[in-house]
């Protein structure tokens, strides 16, 4: 009857064991995960990375506590073997067993993208890069790429008037052409039938549209004054009469930085000088902002040829109909440059 009890009492201890062995394992795998010091964190799994280097990344970041539990159970979900890249926020106490769920699937978190105050295509792939995996020379690479732009439907010097200034939600591990692709999308969301009509109706394309618009944007800091010098260049376009806006012959020389254009910038070799070459130049000078091409094409009709800076340098213009009273605006312009010392 003793040996009956001992066998009993062995048979319990056992019992409770494998009860709490059992317990430990579950909670291992299925309990809270590790608090962490923040209520997230984002993962980073780059192209091509190996089931090791997810381990290293995961234990690096405090995410995981017993790296035996996730290599049974990555295993056993056959995680090892399907890593796939991606940004993903994890959140703290974020149990092993949703983890591992979670990178299997591959439902990662997009990023978002923002660029603005953009001069040229070198400064958006710096940009762009600073979000996503890719690298800024490969991502300029493809921007430069003739076939890129060929799809696109657009040449080099118009290829950045498909990238409408804005925050984006992409994927981070998008390739540069996949990206491409979804700005591309945007831009035709952008140029709606309404935006389209109205630039039929001003006989420009999309992207003449965005280079009058660059130009207006580099030429005032003042958004009600924007439609009026708009119409002043639609103006000038109707004639025939030359742009001969500052802001491209800055463009063409690298100044952007300067306040005052001299004659001898006037007379600079290039497609741009708007000064030398009749109708607008062969692309945008920058990345206007919505706002600006929505000026251009909502640009009031008045009688206006001329316009100038205004005296007080507030960023605002003074317009004028005839030359004459354009050559007296500037030389209020250029007085209050002298009398502040600004030569250049």
């Amino acid at each position: 009857m003793k040996r009956w009890k001992l066998v009993l009492l062995v048979i319990a201890v056992l019992g409770l064991v494998a009860a709490g062995l059992g317990y430990r394992t579950w909670r291992s795998l299925f309990g809270p995960g590790p608090e962490l010091p923040v209520p997230e964190r984002v993962l980073l799994i780059p192209s091509g990375a190996t089931f090791d280097q997810v381990v290293d990344s995961l234990k690096g970041a405090g995410m995981v506590r017993d790296e035996a539990a996730l290599r049974w159970l990555a295993k056993r979900k056959k995680y090892v073997s399907r890593v796939k890249p991606g940004r993903y926020v994890i959140a703290s106490g974020t149990s092993l067993n949703a983890l591992v769920d979670r990178l299997r699937s591959g439902e990662q978190d997009p990023v978002r993208v923002t660029f603005t105050n953009i001069r040229n295509l070198p400064q958006l792939a710096g940009q762009v890069a600073k979000y996503l995996e890719v690298d800024s020379v490969t991502m300029l690479k493809a921007l430069m790429d003739p076939e890129v732009q060929r799809r696109a439907g657009l040449r080099r010097e118009t290829l950045i008037s498909l990238f409408i200034p804005n925050t984006y939600e992409v994927w981070w591990n998008e390739r540069p052409q996949a990206f491409i692709d979804r700005m591309a999308k945007e831009h035709r969301r952008f140029w709606n039938t309404t935006r389209s009509d109205k630039a039929k109706v001003l006989g420009l394309s999309a992207a003449e549209v965005s280079t009058l618009a660059s130009i207006v944007q580099a030429e005032t800091g003042s958004r009600s004054d924007a439609p009026v010098i708009a119409g002043v260049y639609l103006n000038r376009l109707r004639i025939g009469m030359p742009l001969q806006a500052d802001p491209t012959l800055k463009f063409a020389l690298g100044i952007d930085s300067v306040s005052r254009v001299l004659d001898a910038d006037k007379r600079v070799d290039s497609p741009y000088n708007t000064y030398t070459h009749a109708g607008l130049p062969p692309g945008p000078i920058n990345m206007p902002e919505p706002g600006f091409i929505d000026a251009v094409l909502d640009a009031p009709r008045h009688e206006y040829l001329y316009f100038c800076a205004s005296e007080a340098l507030d960023g605002r213009s003074n317009f004028a109909r005839t030359y004459e009273q354009h050559l007296v605006n500037a030389r209020r312009y250029q007085r209050a440059l002298n009398e502040r010392g600004i030569y250049r």
